[in-house]
C-alpha cells in the first residue's frame, strides 16, 4: 500500500500456477495416461493487481516454457522480468489485463528491511511450505500505464508445494498485519472437514527474530458478493475497510481490527479449494487467465 493509502498492489510470480485450469487439465491428462507428466515450467505467470480509488487493473497471462526463463537471480515471464539485484527486488512489468485488455507497464522496486531464511510446513505431511522472505519492506512503484508513481510499505513471501493445492487444502484464511514497532504478524488459519484445524500465528521483527503468539478467537466476517465464507482472528469485531478482490473461490480485502493489543490494518485473503476446482469455476477461469504456449 502507498503511504497515503490511495494505491495498492499485489504481485505473484507463479511456476506451475496453482490456479491454472490449463495446468489442472495437463495433470488430469497425464494421470489418465494420455500424456507425459505435467511440467510446472510450462505453466508460468506473473499476476499483477492494481488497486486505487478511481480504478483497478488485473493481469494474469499464463505462458509456456519457451516464453520463460529463470535462474538464481532472475525470472523472465514473457515480456516481464523479476530480478534480484543483490540488495533489492526489481520487477519490470509489461502485461495486459483480461477480459478488458488494459496494459500494466512499468518498474517496481522492493527494498527489504530484513531478509529471512524461514520456512515452515503448512500441512501435516510437509508437502506444502511457506515462509516470508521480507515481511517488512519498502516499495517504489513507477508505472507508465496506468500512470502511477508512489512508494509505501510492502511484504514479500514464498510458497512451494510437492503436490496440487487441492490435495493438501480445503479452506484457509490468511492475514498479515503491520504493528507499531515495525514488526509483521502473520496468521495462517487452515480448516479441513473431519480434520483438526491448523493455525500458524507468527510475529517477525525488523531484526530477524521470529516468535509465535497465541491466536485470538475467530470472528465471522460478512460473506462476499459471491457468498464466500470468511473469518479473521481477532479479540473483537472486525471491520472490512476495503474489498480488493471478490471471486467465486477467492477474496482479498483490507481489514481494521485489534491484534496483540493494537488497532491494526490487515491484508486478508480467503481461499475455498472446493470452489476453485469445481467444473464451473475451471471453465470460467480462462476468461481471466489467457494462455500463450
Amino acid at each position: 500500500m502507498s503511504d497515503d493509502g490511495q494505491f495498492g498492489l499485489t504481485l505473484i510470480a507463479f511456476v506451475g500456477s496453482v490456479f491454472s485450469p490449463y495446468y489442472a487439465w495437463a495433470r488430469r491428462r497425464a494421470g489418465a495416461g494420455a500424456g507425459t507428466a505435467a511440467d510446472p515450467e510450462h505453466h508460468c505467470a506473473l499476476n499483477v493487481a492494481l488497486y486505487s480509488r478511481s480504478a483497478n487493473r488485473w493481469c494474469m497471462t499464463e505462458r509456456g516454457r519457451r516464453h520463460c526463463h529463470r535462474d538464481a537471480s532472475e525470472f523472465v515471464v514473457g515480456p516481464s522480468r523479476v530480478h534480484w539485484s543483490g540488495k533489492h527486488l526489481e520487477i519490470d512489468v509489461n502485461e495486459v489485463g483480461m477480459p478488458i485488455p488494459r496494459r500494466v507497464k512499468g518498474r517496481i522496486r522492493l527494498h527489504p528491511d530484513q531478509l529471512f531464511n524461514f520456512s515452515t510446513a503448512l500441512d501435516a505431511n510437509g508437502r506444502h511450505r511457506w515462509g516470508p522472505l521480507a515481511p517488512s519492506a519498502r516499495i517504489e512503484v513507477d508505472l507508465e500505464s496506468p500512470r502511477q508513481r508512489w512508494s509505501g510499505h510492502a511484504y514479500l513471501d514464498s510458497n512451494e508445494g510437492d503436490e496440487p493445492i487441492d490435495r493438501g487444502f480445503h479452506h484457509w484464511d490468511w492475514s498479515r498485519s503491520r504493528l507499531r514497532d515495525g514488526s509483521t504478524a502473520v496468521i495462517y488459519d487452515m480448516q479441513w472437514p473431519q480434520q483438526a484445524d491448523h493455525v500458524l500465528s507468527l510475529r517477525f521483527d525488523r531484526q530477524g527474530a521470529v516468535e509465535t503468539f497465541q491466536p485470538p478467537p475467530r470472528q465471522t466476517l460478512p460473506r462476499t458478493r459471491w457468498g464466500l465464507k470468511r473469518q479473521m482472528r481477532s479479540p473483537s469485531a472486525v471491520r472490512v475497510q476495503h474489498q480488493l478482490e471478490d471471486t467465486p473461490f477467492y477474496q482479498r480485502s483490507l481489514l481494521t481490527h485489534e491484534l496483540l493489543g493494537e488497532t491494526v490494518q490487515s491484508f486478508h485473503e480467503t481461499l475455498s479449494v472446493p470452489r476453485l476446482v469445481s467444473p464451473i469455476v475451471q471453465t470460467m477461469l480462462p476468461w481471466r487467465m489467457p494462455r500463450t504456449s
